[in-house]
């Protein structure tokens, strides 16, 4: 897991634990995302403070997207997962 639920719902700006039934499988599903898009797992790199930036925006995506920031949300979103499909290419050598 690369956010946990706490982080989640503070990304969110949630409180309590009400939306925990949605938010659960999108954070399950992140790394899965990630690794598709990106060609690397980041759960053995939870340090990777990019991956979970990326992860945190994603979720913001995922949870809501009919946001009037939804343009600029998936902007940042490939521009993050750009930089790292580019970081996981240079791991593999």
């Amino acid at each position: 897991m690369i956010i946990d639920i706490e982080e989640a719902r503070d990304t969110l700006r949630l409180d309590g634990d009400d939306n925990d039934i949605i938010i659960l499988p999108m954070i399950d599903a992140i790394p899965d995302y990630l690794e598709t898009t990106t060609g690397s797992s980041w759960v053995d790199e939870p340090n990777n403070e990019l991956a979970k930036t990326a992860a945190k925006f994603i979720l913001q995506l995922w949870f809501d997207p009919q946001q009037e920031d939804t343009a600029r949300l998936k902007r940042t979103i490939d521009s993050l997962l750009y930089v790292l499909t580019i970081m996981a290419r240079e791991q593999d050598g």
